[in-house]
């Protein structure tokens, strides 16, 4: 038999938990927000019988209860529910913010509740739920080990792959996430500027360097980092770096930081890599020097 859950916090994780976790056979015993409308407007939705703005109402019931609250708030409104005598002992209770460790939870560990996160590594854009969102996904696990066990098990019944993280590793895991998705964008943003000073219109951009994109990324998927890297740094091409930063300077200087840095960081990878030598390394690394 699958386990209870009770959701505190009907946002965007909150619905997509709620709705995706009922449709695979768990007993959504109630949901709570800090608006009533907002956990009604969840109930409605799942069929659920309670919502409440008393988060401790429904969380005494559940085997399982999800803190689906803002990262700001989550250890507040757990300690708050563990003040009223929210949790029950044995109970698993998980938070799925990506940048928090499990450790936020600590208080309801008093009633003998085990506690631990589980952050899906996918955005929800919305609340208007029509598919599974978790089908396929990793979702990062960690704390306590029997916690551990539910929210892996609980992975694989959303269709999800979980992934086992060390607790004091959750920064790193998540900057990891923000630097392979937001500052990814940031990059591209870049580029996107580069290429119109060159005279490719904003419409246009994305599409000229579309494919140059998708086949990077295909080549780090099929050859890894280091073999995927290509380019003037790791062909050792000095003067066709020395050209870029000119250009760049004359032209935006503002950006010229921003790619010296990564030369430099192209270096160190390429000379991990093996792909040039010390040597040529450090002439990168000189060249590009910050200032």
């Amino acid at each position: 038999m699958k386990p209870s859950v009770g959701i505190v916090g009907c946002g965007r994780m909150g619905t997509a938990l709620a709705k995706t976790l009922r449709d695979k056979g768990y007993a959504i015993v109630g949901v709570s927000s800090l608006h009533r409308r907002s956990a009604q407007r969840l109930a409605d939705l799942c069929g659920i019988l309670d919502a409440t703005d008393r988060p401790w109402e429904i969380t005494r019931g559940a085997d399982v209860v999800f803190l689906t609250t803002p990262d700001a708030v989550i250890e507040t409104v757990c300690e708050s529910i563990s003040q009223q005598d929210g949790f029950s002992p044995a109970a698993v209770v998980l938070h799925c913010s990506g940048a928090h460790a499990s450790t936020i939870l600590s208080s309801a560990r008093k009633p003998g509740a085990l506690i631990g996160s589980m952050h899906p590594l996918q955005s929800f854009a919305s609340v208007d739920i029509t598919q599974n969102p978790f089908k396929g996904i990793r979702v990062a696990i960690e704390g306590d080990s029997k916690a551990v066990s539910m929210a892996a098990q609980m992975a694989r019944d959303l269709e999800a792959l979980p992934l086992q993280i060390l607790t004091e590793g959750k920064p790193l895991y998540h900057a990891a996430a923000v630097v392979a998705s937001n500052f990814l964008v940031t990059l591209m943003g870049v580029a996107f500027r580069l290429i119109q000073q060159a005279g490719v219109s904003p419409e246009e951009a994305f599409a000229v360097l579309k494919p140059l994109i998708e086949g990077t990324l295909a080549n780090i998927d099929r050859v890894g980092v280091h073999q995927a890297l290509t380019g003037p740094v790791v062909r050792g091409d000095i003067q066709t770096v020395e050209t870029h930063i000119q250009a760049i300077a004359e032209t935006m200087p503002e950006l010229l930081p921003f790619y010296t840095c990564l030369v430099r960081y192209t270096a160190v990878q390429a000379a991990e890599g093996k792909r040039i030598s010390p040597d040529l390394q450090k002439t990168f690394l000189d060249m590009a020097k910050p200032g």
